[in-house]
């Protein structure tokens, strides 16, 4: 946009003066002066090419054309063609506006050509000129008078004219220093009159006189009130009125869009709060009604049992009341029946296979070599996936297919590099600019900092290093983004953005320095004035001083000031506090050979910046990044020593709590420091053994699946290892019993147990891989066979390993020295160990006290409904500084593009093919120009601009559109044909022809051609030009996004406008119902799964939860009543995980999903095992069998997940990375308490309460009591 020659420029030529003005006559029919007498003098060159074309009166001013012969004017054809080509400098960009256009015009046309000229002129200065060798006169100063009502109009309907690739207006550049929010009718004028500018050709005194003034104003002197357009009236030539992109008053009533939607209240108080509240007391209410009818249930049948009505029931050690009897036969219904024979046929099917393993272990474990290693050679193919887009996003999903149609049409995303510098303390200073009045200039914008920053520039751009990829030296210019030459760049083509571009990254034009005359006062001009100009008008290739440098970046583009500088308010650019130096690389493809360059480049760049900011002589404090990408796998894969250490930990625990301990002499012996490391070694084979699978299948894995599958089959395995080996350590063996039939008979009474928590778990995982999102969906995948081969390991590996260490154990062998024995014997009596005595004694009868049972029940119920609540306000996302680790760089720089940067990521609004652009109609409903359509695709854009607080779009999306409609323009002089000679009909520069061809094949041309000084404008349009009509993008600019809500809510109101734009253009004839407009840029990728997170996840997680629910009951043998106190349990300790996640500060997102499915898991571990083992108890009341399970399977779980578990979740708060200490370290740890919690303490209570009242056992005495009456 050619924003230094908007003002109206009259060529540097003197005009002649004529007797008549000597003779100051003001009356109608008379010249003030005429003919032009050469260039003038006092004013420097000009812009405008010598040769200019023919054209006839009415073209130029129609305002005085009266017909032919008719029309008498002030000015010859000579005067008049220079006075077209001034005028085709302001039409264009004001040409977007006709009326604007027009009254711009109209007042030079008065002033120039009217033939009662001196009625509103009053020439004030003239020179003598000596003109081959004639002494001419010549006017170089004059006032012109004109009524306010006139001005006024005028410059109303100029004042909103836009500059779409900018989102600035045109205004901006006309009114000097005061730019567009300073700027009056008078500011405007006067700017246009003042030669120092560098563009008028003379000073010119714009005098504004209000309606009926009189006094000050020349004898015959009437100031000119002819009729302005208003911005919403057509031309008398016929021009459409203005877009409303450039009039308020054109545009139609478009409604504000709804406010977002107030928080749900009840009575002005939290409405999900209140009904929290509700449901907590009538969940507490019918608890305590339903405690308080059960005890005078039962205290009405102690008083018939007094009177011998009923049968006694009797008080149990912790004083509740015994309400279970004996069942007799006859009262076992056929869901016992079920349950009785699904237990038997497990129990002794485990029984057989367990003898029979044990006694052939070694056949067994060199069996499970084999298979293990068939599965784990697929691990010579395995694939990492490291790059965030294919990890988190599903390849159908609609942002990877918008993301790849963007990238197959148009270039990828560029890769930046990026450094924001501040000067923290430096005193800013005061500046008396001569062309923009009194500045402020913070302690940043100084001359030796901008100096220095060029310094660095320039040493970082000159990055050279050898290539062995590329088998040569390799340098900035082979891997940067050029979007002006791509095939073949220089270094200057490589598009660097930063503050010194605005001097093209020379010292000399920073330390230029002139003398130069506005309004009679004389100054020096120095950098200063050009960055104050060039902030304000990037795209000039001149400014209005006279050091009449340019403002465009010497790869050819502009640079906007938010690239620039950051930390300023509005518009105040000077007071800025941050610099902006950013290098763009081209985003190559991973299979490419410069990618691997780009990385080294960068690699390179961080290497000098960090260098750089330890030098004793640097000014600045500073921030930088390169690819997010590269920081997050270093510090993923630096943290997997601290997950070494945590499995580390776990196998000592496991190792040293196994053993038995009896007597010191006996450590060796009874020490179980092998069975640990065969455990250990059976869950690292199952691993393998899931990713060799799947890598034989092609299905990729991650660093987060080597991460946190070892940790959850370690948290199944060793809760499956303790329960089997605490199981024997505890059992006797029955006189005559063999060792292998005793480990037998044990796995049957334990490993019914074991399967119920790994089928629970594997058909959980194996449902959360229907999961959309690549992480997740893989997770799953591989969890879900690494716990399953974790099972079929421990019932033949581990069993056999067992198996060889009793057999040691028995012939009293040390462990680790097989060949030493000892001579104290094992004691007779088994090892209940020290856990199990003392919750038998202390823990459960405490726990199961009447008082103590009604508050566990309470306090639980009210974290549940408390959890609740708390779910409404988890917080969706993962914010970026989250995915580094404590102490990265990349914290500082997140810190200084929140604080300093003004504008967010810029987004395109891509269409795709099926629109005839070719049509009237087509390129209206595009373009935001006059004559468009005012729900147009750029100026619907426009309207979303307006309310940024809603819509998260900062400035509206520059055309191609207006841009090639503004080329074809006549008034514009861009495209054209030649008209005579031997290339007649050919396409010709905008600076050679003049015959206008609208023909759209040769927008070719337009997207190819190189802009000159007349198409300024369309430079813009250059840079992100179309692929052949395949696709075609506008390009908008997000607000400054921050968060993660901002990112998402941002993707989804850009969706939403897009598909408003969409059904619009599907509406115009011609255009196919599959077309469509879509947003993209590079962040809607990573945040689009945080639309849906909250439905997704509680899908997976629902879907997890029915294999618990599902497979208890089945093998149960259909308990329905246990199968869903299981389920109850376990969505209680989800829920109270995502409320503790509100309260930590822990967000939720795919990490967190993944963190929460295995909740789901290791819940079962928790309670799965304890609900099975209190239906199996054949105690006689519910209390009584819910102590008998806390005590015996309490202290195994306890053991075996709770305190395996916690020491290597607590090594993962040493890890640098905050995603670890969050999601792994903090999540975990959550879980595993809440785990214990629920099912050591709410889980025996429920049973105690709501557990099943037919034992299962009682069902197989009473059911072999008819067996027998019926054999006899």
């Amino acid at each position: 946009n050619s924003q230094q020659q908007i003002v109206i420029k009259l060529r540097s030529y003197c005009v002649c003066l004529p007797q008549v003005v000597l003779e100051a006559r003001h009356e109608p029919g008379y010249c003030a002066f005429y003919e032009e007498c050469g260039k003038n003098p006092t004013v420097a060159g000009s812009l405008l090419p010598p040769i200019i074309p023919c054209l006839n009166y009415s073209r130029v001013c129609p305002m005085l054309d009266r017909g032919e012969g008719s029309t008498t004017a002030c000015c010859s054809i000579k005067q008049l063609k220079s006075l077209e080509m001034s005028l085709m400098l302001s039409k264009a960009v004001l040409m977007r506006c006709p009326s604007c256009a027009d009254n711009f015009a109209h007042l030079h046309c008065i002033n120039t050509c009217s033939p009662d000229q001196t009625t509103t002129i009053n020439v004030t200065r003239t020179i003598n000129i000596t003109t081959l060798g004639i002494v001419k006169e010549a006017v170089v100063g004059y006032q012109a008078y004109l009524s306010t009502s006139f001005a006024d109009k005028s410059f109303e309907s100029c004042k909103n004219v836009r500059i779409p690739a900018t989102g600035g207006y045109a205004i901006a550049t006309m009114c000097g220093r005061y730019g567009s929010a300073l700027c009056t009718a008078q500011r405007w004028y006067d700017f246009q009159g003042d030669s120092s500018n560098g563009l008028a050709p003379l000073d010119i005194d714009f005098r504004l006189i209000p309606e009926g003034v009189t006094e000050g104003i020349p004898d015959g002197i009437v100031p000119y009130a002819g009729r302005a357009l208003g911005c919403n009236e057509m031309t008398p030539t016929g021009a459409e009125v203005c877009s409303c992109q450039d009039c308020q008053a054109s545009c139609p009533v478009v409604p504000s869009p709804p406010p977002p939607a107030e928080p749900f209240t009840i009575g002005g108080v939290d409405g999900y709060l209140v009904l929290c509240v509700i449901f907590l007391c009538v969940l507490i209410l019918a608890f305590l009604l339903f405690v308080l009818s059960t005890y005078l249930l039962r205290k009405e049948e102690g008083k018939d049992s007094e009177k011998g009505k009923g049968k006694g029931k009797g008080m149990d050690k912790n004083g509740n009341n015994v309400s279970e009897r004996l069942i007799e036969p006859w009262e076992v219904t056929c869901t016992d029946k079920n349950s009785l024979a699904t237990q038997e046929f497990l129990g002794s099917g485990f029984r057989a296979w367990g003898t029979l393993v044990a006694s052939h272990p070694l056949k067994v474990l060199l069996a499970s070599a084999v298979v293990t290693a068939a599965f784990a050679t697929g691990l010579m193919h395995i694939e990492l996936t490291t790059d965030p887009v294919q990890l988190w996003s599903a390849p159908n999903s609609r942002a990877r297919i918008e993301k790849d149609f963007h990238d197959k049409h148009f270039d990828p995303f560029f890769r930046t590099n990026q450094m924001i510098l501040t000067a923290p303390g430096r005193p800013g200073h005061f500046y008396d600019s001569l062309l923009f009045g009194k500045q402020n200039f913070s302690g940043i914008i100084a001359k030796d900092l901008i100096l220095e920053l060029l310094k660095l520039q320039k040493k970082i751009q000159n990055i050279e290093f050898w290539s062995n990829d590329l088998n040569r030296m390799a340098s900035l210019k082979d891997v940067c983004f050029a979007p002006l030459n791509p095939s073949n760049p220089s270094l200057t083509d490589c598009a660097v953005n930063s503050l010194p571009q605005y001097f093209q990254n020379s010292v000399a034009n920073l330390n230029a320095k002139v003398n130069m005359t506005e309004l009679g006062v004389t100054k020096e001009v120095d950098w200063r004035d050009h960055f104050i100009y060039c902030v304000n008008s990037p795209l000039s290739f001149k400014d209005i001083t006279d050091l009449q440098l340019s403002c465009m970046a010497d790869y050819g583009a502009p640079v906007f000031p938010f690239l620039a500088v950051g930390g300023y308010e509005n518009e105040g650019y000077t007071t800025a506090e941050a610099l902006i130096l950013t290098f763009s690389l081209n985003n190559y493809p991973r299979d490419n050979v410069k990618f691997k360059v780009a990385l080294e480049w960068e690699q390179r760049f961080l290497d000098i910046v960090q260098e750089y900011q330890k030098s004793p002589g640097n000014p600045f404090t500073f921030a930088y990044m390169r690819s997010l990408e590269d920081e997050i796998n270093r510090t993923t894969v630096e943290d997997i020593p601290i997950f070494m250490i945590s499995y580390a930990v776990i196998f000592v625990y496991i190792a040293v709590a196994l053993g038995e301990y009896t007597s010191f002499s006996r450590i060796l012996v009874d020490s179980k420091f092998l069975v640990g490391l065969g455990g250990i070694l059976v869950v690292g084979c199952s691993v393998l053994a899931s990713m060799g699978f799947y890598a034989w299948i092609g299905i990729p894995s991650s660093l987060i699946i080597l991460q946190v599958v070892p940790f959850l089959v370690l948290a199944v395995g060793a809760d499956n290892i303790f329960i089997f080996v605490l199981e024997y350590q505890r059992d006797a063996r029955r006189p005559g019993e063999k060792r292998e039939e005793r480990i037998g008979r044990v796995l049957g009474n334990v490993a019914p147990s074991m399967l119920l928590c790994s089928l629970s778990e594997s058909v959980c995982f194996f449902l959360g891989a229907l999961s959309t999102m690549p992480a997740v969906k893989s997770f799953a995948l591989y969890a879900a066979l690494a716990v399953l081969m974790d099972f079929v390991l421990q019932m033949t590996a581990f069993v056999a390993l067992l198996s060889l260490d009793a057999r040691r154990q028995d012939g009293n062998r040390c462990e680790l020295a097989c060949c030493v024995t000892v001579k104290t014997t094992a004691p007779t009596k088994p090892n209940e160990g020290f856990l199990l005595p003392a919750m038998r004694k202390y823990y459960a009868p405490v726990l199961l006290h009447p008082v103590t049972r009604v508050i566990v029940i309470v306090v639980f119920i009210f974290m549940f409904i408390s959890s609740i609540y708390l779910m409404f306000y988890v917080t969706v996302g993962l914010d970026q500084e989250l995915a580094m680790p404590q102490g990265s760089y990349m914290l500082e720089y997140f810190k200084y593009l929140y604080a300093y940067f003004e504008v967010g990521v810029p987004t395109y609004f891509v269409t795709t093919k099926g629109f005839n652009f070719t049509s009237i109609a087509g390129m209206n409903a595009t373009c935001s120009s006059v004559g468009c359509d005012p729900f147009s695709l750029t100026q619907k854009i426009q309207y979303a601009t307006e309310y940024p607080d809603l819509s998260y779009m900062a400035i509206p999306a520059n055309s191609w559109v207006d841009d090639f409609i503004d080329w074809l323009n006549p008034g514009s002089k861009c495209c054209r044909l030649y008209s005579i000679g031997p290339n007649k009909g050919k396409f010709c520069p905008a600076s050679e022809c003049e015959t206008l061809s609208s023909l759209f094949e040769y927008w070719i041309l337009f997207i190819t051609f190189e802009p000159n000084t007349q198409t300024i404008k369309l430079r813009k349009s250059k840079v992100t030009c179309v692929s052949v009509l395949l696709a075609t993008r506008f390009m908008a600019y997000h607000t400054a996004l921050t968060t993660s809500k901002e990112f998402t809510a941002a993707l989804k109101i850009a969706r939403e406008l897009a598909h408003n734009i969409t059904l619009s253009m599907r509406s115009i004839p011609g255009t196919s119902q599959d077309f469509e407009v879509f947003p993209y840029t590079v962040t809607y990728v990573f945040y689009e799964q945080y639309l849906t997170i909250v439905s997704e996840g509680l899908f997976n997680i629902s879907l997890c939860l029915l294999p618990t629910f599902v497979v208890c009951c089945l093998l149960l043998g259909m308990d329905l009543r246990s199968g869903a106190l299981n389920l109850l349990t376990i969505i209680m300790i989800t829920v109270d995980t995502v409320g503790v996640m509100t309260l930590w500060g822990i967000d939720y997102n795919a990490v967190a999903l993944i963190n929460l499915v295995t909740a789901v898991g290791i819940s079962v571990e928790f309670v799965s095992h304890m609900t099975r083992s209190f239906a199996m108890s054949i105690q006689p009341t519910h209390v009584e069998r819910a102590k008998e399970a806390t005590a015996t399977m309490g202290s195994a779980v306890f053991a075996g997940v709770a305190m395996t578990n916690l020491p290597g979740i607590v090594v993962l708060a040493f890890a640098k990375a905050q995603l670890i200490q969050i999601f792994f370290f903090r999540l975990n740890l959550v879980i595993t308490l809440l785990g214990m919690a629920h099912g050591l303490i709410f889980l025996p209570v429920l049973l105690s309460y709501f557990g099943e009242s037919v034992c299962v056992r009682a069902c197989v005495r009473a059911w072999a009591r008819v067996n027998q009456q019926i054999s006899h």
